[in-house]
């Protein structure tokens, strides 16, 4: 699908994964992903916004990915933001139906099953500890 941003036009994959997704593949993802991931999560096309990841395929068993989190900003990892950039990926025939995907906080394994089930596998790493006062 086409979509039509202030400075391109743009090829969408949008997916749900129980959450809005939208996967742009991209040559390289060397460049400030602020103003384009604000202009489509805020897109009239996601009336309850969307998250939007920004995709290298490096080959037909890996992928490159960072996120923008609808009402976060780019983030470290999302794994349904994985899982949505794989679906996309094999969607769009440049990938097989198991893949890596290389994220700025770590690596993680998504299969999209036959039956349509799409499995998730990475490490559970705490990255922050803290009391709150009451």
């Amino acid at each position: 699908e086409q979509l039509r941003l202030s400075d391109r036009l743009a090829r969408i994959t949008a997916v749900s994964m129980g959450n809005p997704h939208c996967v742009l593949f991209e040559e390289a993802l060397d460049f400030n992903i602020e103003p384009i991931g604000k202009e489509i999560e805020n897109h009239d096309l996601f009336p309850k916004r969307t998250n939007v990841e920004f995709v290298k395929v490096v080959n037909s068993d890996e992928l490159n990915m960072r996120v923008w989190e609808r009402g976060a900003g780019e983030t470290l990892a999302c794994g349904t933001g994985a899982c949505a950039s794989a679906v996309a990926s094999a969607l769009n025939k440049l990938t097989g139906r198991k893949v890596t995907v290389h994220l700025l906080g770590g690596d993680l394994e998504v299969e999209w099953a036959q039956d349509n089930r799409v499995y998730l596998t990475g490490p559970a790493i705490e990255v922050f500890e803290g009391k709150i006062r009451s």
